[in-house]
């Protein structure tokens, strides 16, 4: 258990030092987006502006701006960070991906930032599952043991038709994406089950954040991205989801039931007088 908790912390350090250096690379920026509001006297004197992961709607729209501009000469660089941050989040289960959604439609557009925030999502999220399988397994069955429970329960019970169950879970987060990454390991979920329902079950999710994101400076809250009409229209696509598991429950059992003639791969049973 040592061990594991050793291992951890060196590939947190370790990426979380790679991400300080890149941001220790950044070109100089520009007067104007050095300078705060209520910053008198500032004129004249440059001050560098200062990368962190946004907390609200404001903090995204100063970075969103802050990005842009290198973005214009440093392409590349921009690309790198933002790939780089994002799998940060992603891998190490950190909360907050809506907000880096909004920064990809922002920075690249709708299409390619939500062609960008799919394939970072499913990168990053099976980071974790990998982080999950090889180090904490044991800790996170151990901090949330009821959680797991529940959540172990309901897994067997859709073991026959589980992708179109996990593709509900993402189409519809009831449960934070953050905890299925790392419980998924737990969960003895396939890693190729894993990873296509990620990729394809948090797609319109993204889609919404990244829409949000290419209209930034139209909204003013982010009661925009989460709205009754935004989860009314998830549930229904979740929903969906369901229907094509509840056919395969319903056709497995029909097949391998109590007389069914597949019954656990053997011969069909004799009919006794």
């Amino acid at each position: 258990m040592r061990v594991s908790v050793v291992g951890l912390i060196a590939v947190v350090a370790a990426a979380t030092f790679y991400l300080y250096l890149l941001t220790c690379f950044l070109p100089p920026a520009p007067r104007h987006l050095g300078l705060r509001e209520g910053d008198e006297g500032a004129e004249g004197r440059h001050v560098e502006p200062r990368l962190k992961f946004p907390a609200d709607l404001e903090e995204l729209r100063e970075l969103a701006e802050l990005l842009q501009f290198y973005r214009t000469e440093h392409a590349g660089y921009v690309l790198l960070l933002y790939c780089s941050a994002y799998l940060y989040k992603q891998s190490f289960a950190i909360p907050g991906s809506s907000l880096l959604n909004m920064l990809a439609g922002a920075l690249f557009g709708p299409w390619r930032g939500l062609l960008l925030a799919c394939t970072l999502t499913t990168l990053g999220s099976t980071n974790c599952y990998l982080l999950s399988r090889a180090f904490g397994k044991r800790h996170v069955a151990r901090l949330f043991p009821a959680k797991v429970a529940v959540l172990q329960k309901k897994v067997e019970e859709n073991r026959s038709s589980l992708f179109f169950f996990l593709l509900f879970l993402r189409f519809f987060p009831v449960t934070p994406n953050w905890f299925l990454n790392i419980t998924s390991p737990i969960l003895n979920v396939p890693i190729a089950s894993f990873f296509c329902s990620v990729l394809i079950g948090l797609i319109p999710y993204n889609f919404i954040c990244v829409r949000t994101g290419a209209m930034l400076s139209d909204i003013s809250s982010l009661d925009h991205i989460f709205s009754w009409s935004t989860l009314l229209q998830l549930l229904a696509i979740a929903c969906a989801a369901l229907v094509p598991g509840a056919l395969v429950r319903r056709y497995g059992h029909a097949r391998l039931g109590p007389d069914g003639p597949e019954r656990n791969g053997g011969p069909p049973r004799e009919k006794t007088a």
